[in-house]
């Protein structure tokens, strides 16, 4: 199913992409791209360089148009560094690439890229992203990229001027601005480190290729030579040891960052590709790269908007340098697919926003139900149609969803007090609709176990909902009649009203016909004010504490006969 093309940001970028596509290489497949470095985890703010290509590409498909959704796994980068919480003695392997680096101890892949990339490759999977993954080791070591190297090598100093047109004359280069940004946003504008990877610069003159060394596969090496004939490249390196290779058939080594990226869009056809901030201020590696790839390459530089910071709340920051760096799947584990798809389909690529993993995490559920209802009813807005669509489903078909959507916040409420007592947790769930109870656990996953998982990770021991075992006597009997009135008025309705809706309407109005009102009179400020006081009362006699799950579902998991026990004044 196609969108209107005014509907949302994704038809107007496919709108640009189909027709700058058909420009430059009519009938040809669309490629769009993305690139990833598995040099630690990939966080939510790199989930971004993936679903704004993803999105604009799915939408392309959607219209009938072959389309080819690139990701280039940026796994013959150098180990720049040793992430916290991994043994020192990994500072050895800094400067090797990627896939030559032992995996984190404990891991059962083959190398440090490999254990990276497993955990994203199936998040995607998840979230339904279609595309074509290209490991770089691969293309760099095969020799796929032999003609480019040699291109590149032999207009070294055509190379050298136009980022001579961009260097800051031994000035440091500008960082992006972080001022007034929290942790994880000040760590996504920091960028993967591939943005500040020396351009290819010594004292023997301009080289764009970087070889790792033969001896201890590290790039901390110095081109010292190069002949355009022979292709005979000589280097030393800090272990000691100096070579002449032919690059002719030499295969360990790439191209410098600023120079490969530009290659790598004239040799794929790249029409999209966004870019982050770190790659998008005057002098950086997108911007240099239009450059390149025209005057070096002979292609266009593809179009493709900046993206903004993805922040988190309730959870560690997105600093790699950091340990427990949020990732989508983490962000799985308490979320459905299509809603962590939604959080990015509904902003524009430029806007940044956070992801829940905190209390949040309810609020942004409601909408997503909400929203759905509407588009169920044909009453929501074309912009918010176009997100729920693009969440829901891909061109392949729809995603899976839970077959019975409870609320996330009634579902978390049920597995808080039950500890995920299966038993107890489809009593409670069969009495939330007493005309068409729930009769099978399946009917509400995956959302269920996404709310567990929520709850028994991201909410704190001191948060957690524990039911009182006995009466608080003490309590109870300092009551004034007034109290224990409200509390018999609940006792005496709980019988007739045994449903999430039925008790709704009770526990919001016993404070109005203590007030001489009806219980469906509109409240008032002052009947407010009673509501929460009575709550609170509840809250307090149940669980100790004067907060807590909406209380219908709180006595819903209690069950009658307890909390006639813990209530009767």
């Amino acid at each position: 199913m196609a969108m209107s093309p005014e509907a949302d940001w994704v038809s107007r970028f496919a709108d640009e992409v189909i027709a700058e596509a058909e420009r430059r290489a009519p009938g040809k497949p669309i490629v769009c791209a993305s690139g990833l470095s598995p040099s630690g985890p990939v966080h939510l703010g790199n989930l971004r360089e993936v679903m704004t290509p993803h999105l604009v590409a799915d939408e392309i498909r959607r219209r009938g148009h072959e389309v080819v959704h690139i990701i280039s796994w940026d796994d013959f980068d150098r180990f720049r560094k040793v992430p916290a919480g991994i043994d020192s003695s990994w500072s050895e392997h800094i400067g090797k690439p990627l896939t030559t680096v032992p995996a984190p101890p404990g891991s059962t892949y083959a190398n440090w890229a490999e254990h990276f990339k497993a955990p994203m490759i199936a998040a995607l999977e998840e979230l339904g992203v279609e595309y074509h993954g290209i490991s770089q080791t691969a293309q760099y070591t095969s020799g796929v990229y032999r003609e480019q190297i040699l291109l590149a090598m032999r207009e070294r100093e055509r190379i050298d001027a136009i980022l001579d047109r961009y260097r800051t004359k031994g000035k440091p280069a500008k960082k992006p601005q972080t001022q007034g940004l929290d942790e994880a946003e000040a760590a996504a504008a920091e960028g993967s480190g591939a943005a500040s990877e020396d351009d290819g610069s010594a004292a023997a003159g301009y080289f764009p290729y970087k070889p790792y060394c033969s001896v201890c596969d590290r790039d901390m090496t110095t081109v010292t030579a190069y002949d355009d004939a022979s292709t005979e490249l000589s280097y030393t390196c800090v272990c000691g040891h100096s070579e002449t290779v032919r690059l002719s058939e030499f295969n360990r080594g790439k191209l410098v960052w600023k120079v490969d990226w530009p290659m790598r869009w004239a040799y794929e056809g790249v029409v999209f590709e966004p870019s982050g901030v770190d790659h998008s201020s005057p002098g950086s590696s997108f911007v240099v790269g239009g450059q390149i790839v025209k005057e070096i390459f002979g292609a266009e530089q593809p179009i493709g908007p900046m993206y903004a910071f993805v922040g988190i709340s309730g959870m560690a920051k997105m600093s790699s340098s950091k340990g427990a760096v949020p990732t989508p799947a983490d962000a799985l584990a308490i979320m459905e697919a299509p809603l962590l798809r939604w959080l990015y389909a509904r902003r524009r690529p430029n806007q940044s926003f956070k992801i829940a993993f905190d209390q949040e995490i309810q609020r942004t559920y409601d909408e997503w139900d909400t929203l759905g209802r509407k588009v169920a009813e044909g009453i929501a807005l074309p912009a918010d149609v176009a997100a729920h669509t693009r969440a829901a489903t891909t061109a392949a078909g729809p995603l899976p969803v839970t077959p019975r959507p409870v609320p996330y916040r009634t579902l978390a409420s049920i597995v808080d007090i039950t500890t995920g007592h299966a038993e107890q947790t489809l009593r409670i769930l069969r009495d939330l609709d007493a005309e068409r109870p729930i009769t099978s656990l399946d009917e509400v996953r995956p959302r269920l176990d996404r709310a567990e998982r929520w709850i028994t990770t991201q909410v704190p021991a001191e948060q957690r909902t524990r039911v009182r075992d006995e009466p608080d006597v003490a309590l109870l009997t300092s009551l004034g009649e007034r109290e224990r009135e409200s509390l018999r008025l609940l006792l005496d309705g709980l019988d007739d009203h045994w449903s999430l809706d039925g008790l709704t309407a009770l526990v919001y109005g016993v404070p109005k016909v203590q007030a001489g009102l009806t219980p469906d009179a509109k409240p008032t400020p002052e009947l407010k004010v009673a509501q929460r006081e009575f709550f609170a009362l509840l809250y307090t006699l149940l669980v100790s504490r004067d907060t807590g799950p909406r209380l219908p579902t709180l006595l819903l998991a209690v069950g009658p006969d307890r909390a006639r026990k813990l209530l009767h004044p």
